[in-house]
């Protein structure tokens, strides 16, 4: 029964982590990429519509992206989607797709972008101690009720420490590089 539950522990580190470099993605770097706008929700006959989803998103160059969606009449929903978002970039609509020029990285920009890779990864880092407390808790319960012996639970506890360390570890790992990358020139 703990290992099950030290199971689905690592498996919800895991999905921390992963959506971690999900949110990393999303944070220009002064290149190009199609996950800058995918899940911008646009209004689409109603309904907030991601932008991977009413369209192909493309890399022609590497400071521009260009959407080009299935239906033609939603380039003005595309637009005003990407407007309304905080991407900071004015879209350029000509007819066929929106295309989009990312302007370079000037200092402070990169600078503001580094913090917000940090808070990013604090955000995480606080999500994995909270897994790790309620893992504790639960072995603490389990050795309550007698369902495991005192030694058990402190090889438990390391054990959880142990999980949360080490994604901890890849958490450091994934912010170190997404603000060398950030910082590159």
């Amino acid at each position: 029964m703990p290992t099950k539950e030290i199971a689905r522990l690592k498996q919800q580190m895991e999905k921390t982590v992963e959506h971690l470099k999900g949110e990393y993605l999303g944070i220009r770097t002064g290149r190009a990429h199609p996950a800058l706008v995918e899940e911008i929700k646009v209004d689409y006959y109603g309904t907030q519509t991601p932008v991977k989803q009413m369209g192909n998103v493309t890399v022609p160059d590497p400071r521009q992206l260009l959407i080009t969606p299935w239906d033609k009449t939603a380039l003005k929903a595309i637009e005003k989607g990407i407007l309304a978002s905080s991407l900071g970039v004015t879209p350029v609509v000509d007819g066929e797709a929106v295309r989009l020029t990312l302007p370079e990285l000037n200092r402070q920009r990169r600078i503001d972008l580094t913090k917000l890779v940090r808070k990013y990864g604090e955000d995480a880092k606080v999500a994995l101690r909270n897994l790790r407390r309620d893992g504790v808790e639960t072995m603490k319960k389990m050795e309550k009720e007698g369902l495991i012996s005192e030694d058990d639970l402190r090889r438990y506890q390391k054990e959880i420490q142990d999980l949360t360390d080490e994604f901890s570890k890849k958490v450091d790992a994934a912010q170190g590089m997404k603000e060398k990358e950030i910082l590159e020139d």
